[in-house]
């Protein structure tokens, strides 16, 4: 496929995926809107289904207030992120391939969430299945562009995450107040 990290396209042990996600000739903002939809809905999905079974403390703790919070979480994450995806996806990827580097990818980063809190690596697996599959289909594009287009989902997944889970605490509060 012209431009794309995975030149015969899908692979067929991905085929749950879109097809749009393996692509790099489109609009960047349709499939960095697109692709993060489909990292974020899953997500939720997951998160509820872990919580299920999880406590709270087994979940991420978020430390930090306001602008900071909104910066660290937002910003300074997903590049850091990105930056420290690349490499290890690159060695993945001559190793194994670009969809089986890309699974590779995504347990790798689910294991080092789950050092920090194990619920979170069940749930953080799927959208960094989603980057890492966006890195590769874009990265013949250039790497700056692939890696600012990971970067740019990454970010908004945490901005919807961190809103999520500011108006449950939110809710919560209110609850509290109200019985």
């Amino acid at each position: 496929m012209p431009g794309s990290g995975f030149p015969d396209g899908r692979p067929p042990f991905l085929v749950f995926l879109p097809r749009f996600l393996f692509r790099s000739d489109g609009s960047r903002l349709a499939y960095v809107l697109k692709a993060w939809l489909l990292a974020l809905l899953p997500t939720l999905a997951l998160a509820a289904l872990v919580s299920l079974a999880a406590t709270p403390a087994q979940g991420p703790q978020i430390r930090g207030q306001g602008s900071t919070l909104l910066l660290l979480v937002v910003l300074a994450s997903p590049i850091l992120e990105t930056l420290l995806m690349v490499p290890p996806l690159w060695a993945l990827d001559r190793l194994l391939g670009p969809g089986r580097a890309a699974l590779a990818s995504a347990l790798l980063w689910g294991v080092l969430h789950s050092l920090a809190a194990p619920a979170w690596g069940l749930v953080v697996w799927w959208p960094f299945l989603i980057l890492s599959v966006a890195y590769l289909a874009w990265r013949r594009s250039g790497a700056v562009k692939a890696m600012t287009m990971v970067a740019a989902m990454h970010a908004l997944q945490n901005a919807a995450v961190l809103s999520f889970g500011l108006l449950m605490r939110l809710a919560a509060q209110a609850l509290r107040a109200i019985g």
